[in-house]
């Protein structure tokens, strides 16, 4: 079953909010790249068959490096200037694979995903094709228009998405065909793709962690350096 799971890392973004000029997935917290991080999480777990990198222009060969010495590294690959071309560029790689096989896209930028995550979002997939991991937001969400609350939807019905996102690859595969004829695509992640170009296929949420943060801000990086403390190289 695992070598019919294919695990993307998504390491395209060149992390301009971090202001540390270079990709914020080379940064290292714990002493270990970001990359490295995420990648491990996905070579060391029994469901996963192979890895894929997907890296920013300009940086491939530090990617490569940084992958190499995990043995399900299947690919290092460039992504595009977009995560949805970034995505795309993995799908071609695995063009020709056959429809039920497991994909599973991760934010490169976040280092400590576990496998519980991993495992629950696998379980889901025996079942569905398309699988979301989120979290309860906290916090009260408003819908502002010109300044003003439109809305307040209840914080119950809420939640923050995080990665990997599951699908059976047939699955994801359409769903990016159906978007690339769209001019007017715009998306943040896979399962809104899904979710807009595929409206009648159901996309299961599984319980994240709060230890599966983003990295993204420079304050992050200062979390991310407590929580590496925390966890196993």
């Amino acid at each position: 079953m695992a070598a019919r799971t294919v695990a993307v890392v998504l390491a395209g973004g060149v992390g301009a909010r971090m202001g540390a000029g270079r990709p914020k997935q080379l940064m290292e917290v714990g002493g270990r790249p970001i990359l490295a991080h995420a990648i491990g999480a996905f070579d060391a777990h029994p469901g996963i068959g192979e890895v894929v990198v997907v890296m920013a222009a300009g940086h491939l060969r530090d990617a490569a490096a940084i992958a190499a010495p995990f043995r399900k590294t299947a690919a290092v690959i460039e992504g595009g200037d977009t995560r949805t071309a970034s995505t795309v560029a993995a799908l071609r790689v695995l063009d020709g694979r056959p429809d039920d096989v497991r994909v599973l896209f991760h934010d490169a930028a976040r280092p400590f995903v576990d496998a519980p995550v991993i495992d629950r979002v696998l379980d889901a997939l025996d079942g569905c094709e398309a699988v979301a991991v989120g979290i309860p937001s906290p916090d009260t969400i408003v819908v502002v228009e010109n300044g003003v609350v439109a809305s307040m939807p209840p914080r119950e019905t809420l939640s923050r998405f995080q990665t990997p996102q599951g699908f059976r690859l047939g699955t994801i595969r359409k769903a990016y065909e159906l978007a690339l004829a769209d001019p007017a695509l715009r998306a943040t992640d896979d399962c809104g793709i899904v979710h807009r170009y595929l409206p009648d296929v159901p996309i299961r949420v599984v319980e994240g962690s709060e230890r599966n943060l983003k990295v993204t801000q420079p304050l992050d990086a200062v979390v991310a350096e407590h929580l590496a403390t925390e966890v196993k190289p």
